[in-house]
């Protein structure tokens, strides 16, 4: 533990921290509503009623980033857990039992691989339809070839090992041997690449919204409030910073935490300081 609060470990948490805390208290409570219109209040600069200002329809940028926070952040969630569910499921089933299984499935998962992430999910989006349930499936199933090639390759390694043979020698099953013995070995890599993921998929669905592709207005997320600002950068730069700064500190710290992570989980490292 004293290895992993490094003071990168110590930024990245308390960035992801402050990020996730807003989240939470946006669900529950923000400072005005997050969707209600103002043309009187148009264009506020940042001040004492409105921290961040207001929009071009006079709506709080304060409370619409929080809001924001809290759809990116569940969206982002859903999708991580999605596509390490699927991709640990197929990636242990075919690495431990290969044969045709195995040819078949991975021919299909490398030919996915082959495409962009992000542009895989452009393509599902255009099936699964551009809203927030849309949006999870589609990056889930971007993303889950990537966890099933270091899924696999980890059980590659694992299935030759003396204690799964000693498994099968004292008679338990295939499923039991991969469930009881096979996944728990598959939790550090999947716990680092899962950190790193979360990043990703944050930045994926802020490409998206910005696209108009992502969660429809007047429901904000961080992606469509840049896109909204877009011709207003000259009047209300603030418009276009402060999401654009959520974004960029959000990956910042989720990274900084991901590093931290990998360097505790990687036996590599465990004699390095």
């Amino acid at each position: 533990m004293k290895k992993f609060l490094t003071p990168q470990a110590l930024i990245g948490l308390l960035i992801v921290g402050l990020i996730l805390g807003a989240a939470v208290v946006g669900v529950f409570w923000t400072p005005h509503a997050p969707l209600q219109i103002n043309f009187s209040a148009r264009f506020k600069p940042p001040g004492s009623l409105y921290l961040l200002g207001t929009d071009e329809f006079g709506r709080d940028e304060l409370s619409r980033l929080m809001a924001g926070a809290s759809n990116s952040m569940w969206i982002s969630f859903l999708t991580v857990l999605f596509a390490v569910a699927a991709g640990t499921t197929i990636g242990v089933v075919t690495g431990f039992i290969r044969g045709w299984t195995d040819r078949i499935i991975m021919a299909f998962i490398n030919a996915l691989l082959a495409f962009p992430s992000l542009l895989l999910a452009l393509a599902l989006l255009v099936v699964f339809g551009a809203n927030k349930y849309g949006i999870i499936l589609a990056l889930g199933l971007a993303y889950t070839p990537s966890v099933t090639r270091i899924v696999r390759g980890t059980v590659l390694s694992l299935r030759e090992k003396e204690f799964i043979e000693s498994s099968r020698v004292l008679g338990n099953s295939e499923l039991y041997t991969m469930f009881r013995h096979v996944l728990p070995n598959c939790v550090a890599p999947l716990t680092v690449l899962a950190t790193s993921m979360f990043g990703w998929v944050i930045l994926a669905e802020s490409a998206l919204s910005f696209l108009g592709l992502g969660v429809p207005p007047p429901a904000p997320t961080w992606g469509n409030m840049l896109a909204s600002a877009r011709p207003y950068m000259t009047q209300a730069t603030y418009l276009s910073i402060f999401p654009g700064l959520c974004i960029a500190l959000t990956l910042l710290g989720i990274n900084f935490l991901g590093d931290a992570v990998r360097d505790l989980l990687d036996p590599r490292m465990k004699g390095l300081e």
